[in-house]
């Protein structure tokens, strides 16, 4: 689970998705902190017009050092920035800036604090979260978003969420100028889920230009509704080549945009949506431990690849959801092993129903298995 910081001790960015939480948690650290909506059309309106309202109406309940000031989706009014900054550096207040899109303050010219705040992240659901209700096929077919997960009937509720995403986050904010070709785009990139982009089929399918098509899929890295995950760099016996690989933020979304249906076990949709799955953790992991190593997969030019990669090499990842591993599944990290002798971890992430260890040394892992020794540090400590 994200840990922040208590009442009054930093400021900081909180980014995320919509709907990961990101309110619910601040409320629950901050019960106390004096919070801006600017969801809420009055604050919106009256902060958009006169940015320097929050100075005067802060300075006024006067100084609390032990205070947290919470502004939600503070990417609606960047100007706010400059006014939190003022108060960061003569009264010593303590911000937490909350956000589901952080491309109209990055590109907007707008205040970034010059370093004054540190950046967190909330992803969606993890097992660790969930607890002893973890469903595996439940995330699989309903997504890591906390509503849509606990939702008897999820379907409904992700067709709104995707397009209260293109009427929010892209329409009102002006992200792209072709809202239709947009949309399309939407379905096209779910497809590309967890694999290598190339922006000119992309753009053959959608009917528009490659450089669109590059635009696009910044909007939904910048909008946090995607991440890119890039390959192993570090040149060693042959040359490592392949593009980044594109992951959305919720599988659940994926199977909308996808029009996957129902996932079920042994079908090649299921083991893509168990990959996402395993990218999740992966990501959450690596974020909330706040480790300083890199995630990204490793390939080479005849196509032979591990999914996933955790630093210089000290966890390497496949993903396959299937209940029996043989040699074929196995080929990918035997390579990488000739080249990388000194891989700490070595594992297939799965579905067979107990551990074990090949004679080389790789271990064929239960997904419960893997999921609680990651978040136990198991593969992580020196």
């Amino acid at each position: 689970m994200l840990s922040l910081p208590d009442p009054g001790i930093e400021t900081f960015f909180l980014w995320g998705p919509r709907q990961t939480g990101k309110s619910t948690l601040l409320r629950q650290q901050y019960p106390d902190g004096v919070w801006v909506d600017l969801l809420k059309a009055d604050h919106f309106r009256r902060y958009l017009t006169r940015p320097e309202l929050l100075r005067g109406e802060l300075e006024a309940m006067g100084p609390d050092p032990s205070r947290q000031v919470v502004i939600d989706e503070v990417q609606k009014v960047p100007a706010l920035l400059d006014e939190v900054h003022w108060l960061i550096e003569n009264r010593g207040l303590c911000f937490a800036l909350c956000g589901s899109s952080a491309r109209k303050v990055r590109h907007g010219a707008a205040n970034l604090l010059g370093g004054r705040a540190v950046r967190y992240e909330l992803r969606g659901l993890t097992v660790g979260e969930i607890g002893e209700a973890f469903d595996l096929d439940r995330i699989l077919n309903h997504g890591y978003l906390p509503r849509m997960y606990d939702s008897s009937r999820p379907r409904r509720l992700l067709e709104a969420y995707i397009a209260d995403y293109l009427r929010q986050e892209v329409a009102a904010e002006g992200l792209v100028r072709n809202l239709p070709a947009f949309s399309d785009f939407l379905d096209v990139a779910a497809l590309s889920d967890g694999d290598p982009v190339n922006y000119s089929n992309i753009a053959r399918e959608c009917g528009v230009s490659s450089p669109t098509v590059k635009a696009y899929f910044g909007v939904l890295e910048d909008t946090l509704l995607a991440r890119w995950l890039p390959r192993w760099r570090l040149r060693v016996k042959r040359r490592l080549a392949g593009a980044p690989k594109l992951y959305f933020e919720d599988v659940g979304v994926v199977n909308r945009l996808a029009r996957r249906g129902v996932l079920q076990r042994g079908s090649h949709q299921y083991g893509k949506a168990f990959e996402n799955w395993v990218f999740h953790e992966l990501c959450a992991y690596v974020a909330y431990r706040e480790l300083d190593e890199p995630l990204t997969y490793w390939r080479l030019p005849s196509g032979i690849e591990v999914d996933f990669v955790v630093g210089d090499m000290r966890l390497a990842v496949e993903a396959k959801a299937s209940t029996k591993i043989t040699s074929t599944h196995l080929k990918g990290l035997r390579t990488l092993a000739e080249e990388h002798p000194n891989t700490n971890h070595k594992i297939v992430v799965c579905l067979e129903p107990r551990q074990r260890r090949t004679e080389d040394g790789i271990d064929i892992t239960p997904a419960a298995d893997f999921i609680r020794n990651l978040w136990q540090d198991d593969y992580t400590r020196l």
